[in-house]
């Protein structure tokens, strides 16, 4: 992933993110993408996570190298990569105490109205394309 992210957040790494090995568990990597998608979307769209305008259809992780208590915090960078009809992707990249990324990831998320899919609202669309260079 050669995308260059102009979102990040800043996330504590806490005792009990750990596995047996003192590294943080490969599941807390999820809540890691969820919170920054979050903050993300709540940064250009307002509360849309919280009132159930979109749901996460897919996660995708990939883990570099481990993380452990040390790091003190993880810096996860986040942006839109892609808008579909109903749906965007958004890339992610977590970081420890170094400049090496020790995951990386993708994740889509579906506009949803009631139980259903719609298309993506022009106010998501805009926000996401003024906010992200080059986003189609």
């Amino acid at each position: 992933m050669d995308a260059e992210f102009r979102f990040d957040v800043e996330l504590p790494v806490r005792y009990r993110d750990l596995d047996t090995l003192d590294h943080v568990n490969n599941a807390v990597y999820a809540t890691y993408l969820e919170q920054a998608r979050t903050r993300y979307v709540d940064h250009l769209l307002g509360s849309v996570v919280t009132d159930g305008g979109m749901v996460l259809a897919n996660l995708e992780i990939n883990f570099r190298r481990p993380v452990t208590l040390e790091a003190g915090s993880v810096r996860v960078e986040c942006g839109v990569l892609e808008m579909g009809e109903s749906s965007f992707r958004m890339g992610y990249r977590v970081y420890g105490d170094d400049d090496s990324p020790a995951a990386t990831g993708e994740s889509v998320q579906v506009a949803r109205d009631g139980e259903s899919s719609r298309p993506l609202p022009a106010e998501w669309r805009e926000a996401f394309q003024g906010f992200e260079p080059g986003l189609d």
